[in-house]
């Protein structure tokens, strides 16, 4: 098992060099907060540029800076002030960071930018292969180094590489105005993981993907020359504990421990007590909103006036970029704001917003968020926005109201907060006057929800699914790749089956013999499947079975005059030359202890859907979710429910809006394998096309011969590419 090697923009330490010696102070960012779990001890390495340009850093204390750094596990990428400018402050930050949240009006497409980041990203490349070998895992984040897995990939073809995107990615229709948009798509599928906040963001990446390379996209898998990228989404969470911990530290501090901003708040309180506050956190950032939250506040006073006097706006703005000139532009405009509206409502007791442009220390964001009645966060687009799940954290009493944009990348998991449409400022005033309101009964039951599932689903939670993920896709990785059916494969599987004395064929159907139909009635066999079976029946010493998860009064309406063997609904039917079906193992119950935190799970990862338990069965329900989310979340349960069963004796049905998974004791491969059983067949054969015939190839012997119908990950031996080739194949064996 080789090391985990983390790469982002910057490391997570900062060094300061004073009279010739270096400190390297750890970071308290999110990320760095959230890799705690998977870069410790000396198995793992973290790359990443230190912050100080090549001409801030004297040439002789170079050694020092590289032990400074070891000592954290880190190594650095060094960097000129000409390629920051370029790659950071200019095409990661005046192209990508404004195409990818909607504002085409502040993109710029220059090419110098563009030459640079390319020049850059290949310095983080070469970095990681110096210090790397094939068998270690390779997690690259965030939108400053989107070509660096392909750049790794084409020197480290089977290392493990995963890339997380930490930002919203546009809809097709905005991705597609970027110049290089091919080359960008292109480097992020050196990855073999390829991660998001929510699953548009997803979405909208495979639709890229489908549209601009022309790359076959199944469900949530891209199918690039010989190898699958998985896309999948991973919503990213807090060090719930941090913040909670904090919090109740706070409660518990004397008048006398208590800081100067909470003394402040602490005497506004008690000479209001009926004012309620509204907190608003944010970077400088023309993404968040926060000049249209301001006019949106300036609404709801003249719409509402009785509220003068009653309520406060705390705004806390954190500088970031000040040398990009939209920032400035946005800082002038957010001051001459907030100067006129209290210019214009303030009385002698009461100034509407107490504005703070600066960096507040932890201890303060804890005061300002246990002292705030409501937060009002209004990102115009955000890839995530933890501030939300912050101050859910901190409300130890389980009080206060959240107001978030359905903009950000949290309102998908955080539905029990108050959704707003930041650029309606009619809907903002009405949640305003809603939130005042609240009883504390609404408020400690929304507030439960959300903070049971931020626990549960922290940082650590995140980062460690996704290297969970990760670490499957590597261990899966060429086992699943079938060969193609070549001519040479064909005669040698001819020749096999006419020398056989007794031969054993398993037959799927829908995807299989036949095609798709959007009404599943109307894919009834036609004639020249008729007479394709029936002449496989009557050869000697050859018994057939047709192998579905149809259900029996469909295939014995199609298929119990010819007399075929049949097994269906996945095995727990079965007809033998025309006779009535019968079943063929009896129910057992001993599994659901094992299956319900899986299916809690994605709850937890699906909003909207939620499960169902009844004395037999769990049913998972996603009527209530967005409905491709829906599909693509059932589609990846049904994956994960299919490797747990093992030899459980369960099984999983596929309903309108609901997976039900029930006590069966039956799947197509035990059913195959009792029917082999009953002679002593030396040619075995199936062919299927979904994940429930991954059961016969799986539980079948070595020496059958499997395959599967499209390129899809399998256990079968072999692939076809459709239905017609099935045909042909299957008509070899009638000559």
């Amino acid at each position: 098992m080789g090391k985990t090697i983390i790469i982002s923009n910057r490391l997570p330490v900062q060094l300061q060099i004073s009279n010739g010696t270096i400190n390297a102070i750890p970071s308290v960012g999110g990320l760095a907060t959230g890799m705690k779990s998977v870069h410790s001890g000396g198995e793992s390495l973290w790359i990443g540029w230190s912050g100080l340009t090549n001409e801030e850093t004297p040439e002789e204390l170079e050694p020092a800076i590289d032990k400074a750094l070891a000592e954290h596990g880190c190594a650095k990428v060094k960097l000129t002030a000409t390629e920051v400018d370029g790659f950071y402050f200019g095409f990661s930050n005046r192209t990508v960071w404004p195409l990818f949240h909607y504002f085409m009006e502040y993109t710029e497409f220059e090419l110098d930018f563009w030459d640079t980041y390319k020049a850059v990203n290949q310095k983080f490349a070469d970095a990681i292969i110096e210090k790397s070998n094939e068998d270690d895992t390779i997690w690259v984040h965030d939108y400053q180094l989107m070509l660096v897995p392909q750049m790794v990939r084409e020197k480290r073809p089977d290392t493990s590489i995963g890339f997380f995107l930490h930002i919203p990615f546009p809809s097709y229709e905005i991705f597609r105005t970027m110049p290089w948009r091919e080359e960008v798509l292109e480097g992020l599928l050196g990855s073999d993981l390829i991660g998001f906040h929510t699953y548009d963001y997803e979405r909208h990446f495979l639709s890229s993907v489908r549209r601009l390379l022309g790359l076959d996209v199944s469900f949530n898998e891209i199918y690039q020359d010989n190898r699958v990228i998985k896309v999948d989404s991973f919503p990213m969470g807090i060090d719930y504990k941090k913040f909670k911990d904090a919090a109740i530290a706070h409660d518990s501090k004397s008048i006398e421990e208590r800081s100067d901003l909470q003394a402040r708040l602490d005497s506004h309180k008690a000479s209001a007590p009926d004012t309620k506050l509204i907190l608003s956190i944010d970077r400088l950032d023309y993404s968040k909103g926060i000049a249209k939250r301001i006019n949106a506040f300036e609404y709801f006073l003249n719409k509402y006036p009785e509220y003068k006097e009653k309520v406060r706006l705390i705004i806390l703005a954190v500088p970031s970029r000040s040398n990009v000139p939209q920032y400035q532009l946005l800082k002038r405009e957010i001051d001459e704001l907030v100067g006129r509206i209290n210019g214009e409502l303030s009385t002698v007791n009461w100034t509407p917003i107490w504005y703070f442009y600066r960096s507040l220390p932890f201890t303060s964001l804890i005061d300002l968020y246990t002292s705030s009645d409501i937060a009002w966060l209004t990102p115009l687009r955000d890839g995530m926005n933890l501030v939300a799940k912050e101050y859910i954290a901190t409300r130890t009493d389980k009080t206060g109201v959240l107001i978030l944009s359905e903009m950000a990348g949290s309102a998908y998991e955080m539905n029990e907060a108050l959704l707003i449409n930041p650029n309606n400022f009619e809907e903002q005033a009405d949640t305003l006057r809603q939130a005042i309101h609240m009883p504390k009964e609404e408020q400690i039951a929304r507030n439960s929800f959300l903070q049971n599932r931020l626990e549960r689903y922290n940082v650590e939670v995140w980062a460690n699914e996704f290297m969970n993920a990760l670490h499957a896709k590597r261990d899966v990785g060429k086992a699943y790749v079938s060969e193609k059916i070549s001519a040479a494969i064909l005669d040698s599987m001819e020749n096999q089956y006419t020398k056989a004395k007794k031969r054993l064929l398993f037959l799927d159907y829908d995807g299989t013999l036949v095609g798709f139909h959007k009404d599943p009635q109307k894919a009834s066999p036609d004639e020249e499947l008729y007479a394709l079976l029936d002449q496989l029946q009557q050869q000697e010493n050859t018994t057939l079975f047709l192998i579905s998860g149809r259900d029996k009064q469909t295939f014995g309406k199609w298929f119990l005059p010819k007399k075929y063997n049949m097994i269906v609904e996945h095995g727990v039917w079965i007809s033998k030359n025309g006779e009535e079906f019968k079943m063929l193992e009896q129910v057992k119950s001993d599994w659901m202890g094992k299956i319900r935190p899986v299916l809690e799970s994605f709850v937890d990862r699906t909003p909207g859907s939620f499960i169902e338990e009844k004395n037999y069965s769990l049913a998972w329900h996603y009527r209530n979710t967005d409905p491709d989310f829906g599909e693509k979340r059932a589609t990846e349960l049904n994956t994960v429910l299919r490797s747990l069963i093992g030899n459980d004796d369960i099984s999983v049905l596929n309903g309108n809006k609901v997976m039900e998974v029930k006590s069966s004791n039956v799947n197509k491969g035990r059913a195959a394998v009792r029917m082999m059983a009953d002679d002593d067949y030396d040619f075995v054969f199936a062919i299927g096309d979904d994940w429930t015939d991954e059961f016969m190839f799986q539980e079948l012997p070595d020496s059958a011969v499997t395959v599967k119908v499209g390129l899809k990950k399998t256990h079968a031996k072999y692939h076809v590419e459709s239905t017609k080739r099935v045909r042909e194949l299957l008509n070899r064996f009638t000559q």
